[in-house]
């Protein structure tokens, strides 16, 4: 009976959402003019935990999944952040690029914990090929 209480207790834990209803003018989307291919694929497999947009499903604002997944969200905000990405240094966008090519190619990215829960979030073949095709093409113009 504790444990359900206490279950029940921490769900009027406060949050901070990381949700926003602006998308700065830095977005890697908007500076970069992406092409609505390759919008749709960040936004649906990068931007939950590289943005400043997170959209939770329902699961994830359960405690203790909340605190499990926030924690990857500000992680992979600190690591890189699509919607502050032209903000970045020539030097650093290159660099960040060339991880999030090598990262794709080696199927780190999107994590395996994230897709589990976000079975549409998996990159096909020629996802991963039309992703690192656009980022390497913006690269070379950096």
């Amino acid at each position: 009976m504790v444990l359900v209480v206490g279950f029940i207790g921490i769900q009027f834990v406060p949050v901070n959402l990381n949700q926003s209803n602006t998308v700065p003018k830095e977005d890697i989307i908007l500076f970069y003019n992406a092409p609505k291919e390759i919008a749709g694929l960040l936004k649906n497999s990068c931007y939950d935990c590289h943005s400043n947009n997170t959209n939770y499903q329902w699961f994830n604002k359960i405690k203790p999944i909340y605190w499990l997944m926030e924690e990857h969200i500000i992680d992979g905000i600190e690591e890189l952040n699509f919607n502050e990405f032209a903000s970045y240094s020539k030097r650093r966008q290159k660099s960040k690029i060339k991880s999030i090519i090598s990262q794709i190619k080696d199927d780190e990215m999107p994590l395996d914990q994230y897709t589990l829960m976000h079975r549409s979030a998996i990159l096909s073949d020629q996802d991963k090929i039309v992703i690192t095709n656009w980022m390497e093409t913006l690269r070379d113009s950096l």
